[in-house]
């Protein structure tokens, strides 16, 4: 009877501690996910505004040679990030696959410009930079048109603007939440151990030594829940920068090292700070209020 005793209560502490390394790995994981999100909202956002072309339409009677200047002086200004130059053939053939059939053949010419697709730096994607550089553009006495989505452009800024400030509202609340939770299953824990708890107490042993323990258990839980969680967002990591190359999650190797040294941390802190404060509300409960 008492081996049976023994092994039930056995696999209900067994029990207990899966689900609280569960609970923590689970929450841990999710705010590694947000913290990810957040590291890379910047980047995220540029590479969607770098994609935002300032095409530059030259006219018929445009030199070579200064063709050629425009596209250099371009290359080497501090906003632009890459250029290139499109003849009117290239864009034809463009049209043309595009549309599936050649207009040339309706239209008898070719009435498609030369032209020098831009890309900006994401700092410079605004309307203000937008018309300051085709102003700039449009002084040389060769160029006819600059052509951009302005409409685009002043959507893009103002989301992300949105998407930043909502991303840290959620932020706050998911970090305050996966506190709670992870706080809710250590109580858990520490409430089956209850009446030992007492029991430690009442032979004479200090508030210290009773704690210690029980600490030293949830810390040792709360690095394995943290582990992995950190495999989880490791995996995450590893598929979406495979997934999604051109955004380079990997570039910054320092910062995603914190971010997986700070969600391990955070696992250790959140299980030491509550652990003390449940061991220490059984220590001051009289022995009636166990029940």
């Amino acid at each position: 009877m008492s081996a049976s005793f023994e092994k039930h209560q056995k696999r209900r502490l067994i029990s207990s501690y899966f689900s609280v390394v569960l609970s923590i790995a689970l929450v841990l994981f999710l705010l590694g996910l947000l913290g990810m999100l957040i590291l890379n909202a910047k980047k995220v956002s540029d590479h969607f505004k770098e994609q935002v072309v300032v095409t530059i339409y030259l006219k018929d009677s445009a030199k070579e040679v200064e063709t050629k200047q425009l596209e250099k002086s371009l290359a080497m200004a501090d906003y632009v990030k890459s250029t290139e130059y499109v003849s009117k053939e290239q864009a034809a053939e463009f049209m043309k696959a595009e549309n599936g059939e050649d207009f040339m053949d309706f239209v008898g010419y070719n009435p498609l410009q030369n032209s020098i697709d831009v890309h900006l730096k994401a700092d410079f994607v605004t309307s203000e930079h937008l018309e300051k550089i085709s102003a700039e553009a449009l002084n040389k006495n060769f160029v006819d048109e600059v052509n951009y989505d302005n409409d685009l452009v002043n959507l893009m800024n103002d989301n992300v603007k949105k998407i930043s400030f909502w991303v840290l509202i959620i932020s706050a609340i998911f970090t305050l939440i996966a506190v709670l939770l992870i706080n809710s299953s250590i109580r858990l824990a520490v409430y089956s151990k209850r009446f030992t708890i007492k029991t430690m107490q009442m032979v004479g042993a200090t508030k210290q030594f009773i704690r210690r323990p029980f600490v030293w258990k949830s810390v040792r839980l709360g690095m394995i829940g943290a582990v992995l969680a950190l495999i989880g967002m490791a995996i995450v990591l590893y598929y979406l920068n495979k997934t999604f190359s051109e955004l380079e999650l990997l570039s910054n190797p320092v910062l995603m090292t914190f971010l997986f040294v700070f969600v391990f941390a955070l696992g250790i802190v959140i299980t030491w700070i509550s652990t003390h404060f449940a061991t220490q509300r059984f220590l001051n409960l009289n022995t009636d209020q166990l029940y």
